[in-house]
């Protein structure tokens, strides 16, 4: 079955997920941001088809999110490393993570915690109010178009039913 591409949608979610492409590059990203940088060690963390491995490995290069650094000339062997844009994804894999562990979606319970590297203590995504720094409560917060949304989004913010146009 082909996918329907999202490519042209004037919606940031969207956007993303065209860029990101799959399930099995949030995992991809998940591992890059843990240490793991070798094809093979990226296969057996996974359990991902070579050729899929490969497949993805390109598509997330060709997006920006991932670098290959050569690190042994003879033979040519090059390791994959999150760039500044694919760490930046690192907190959408933090966010389904802590969700998953919320609602047990592996039915393992939960695998591993973020914490604070200084105390130990555990951490969680959080909302911030960009002014002032202060965590803002997920009841308060609410969507507005933004600077360029276009009269779709517009009528999707105001409760307006967009099928009914």
């Amino acid at each position: 079955m082909k996918v329907k591409s999202f490519s042209g949608m004037r919606c940031s979610m969207a956007g993303a997920l065209e860029v990101i492409g799959d399930r099995w590059a949030l995992l991809l990203v998940r591992d890059l941001a843990l240490g793991i940088h070798r094809y093979d060690a990226l296969r057996t963390t996974t359990g991902i088809p070579a050729a899929t491995l490969a497949t993805r490995l390109k598509q997330l290069t060709e997006s920006g999110l991932v670098k290959r650094v050569r690190y042994q000339e003879r033979p040519p062997r090059d390791e994959y490393h999150l760039t500044e844009k694919g760490r930046d994804l690192w907190k959408v894999t933090l966010a389904l993570r802590e969700w998953g562990d919320r609602w047990d979606a592996s039915g393992f319970g939960v695998p591993m915690e973020t914490v604070d590297r200084a105390n130990g203590h555990l951490v969680s995504l959080a909302l911030v109010d960009c002014e002032t720094g202060a965590t803002v409560p997920v009841e308060r917060a609410a969507l507005r178009p933004g600077p360029d949304a276009d009269n779709t989004v517009r009528r999707l913010l105001s409760g307006v039913d967009i099928q009914a146009q």
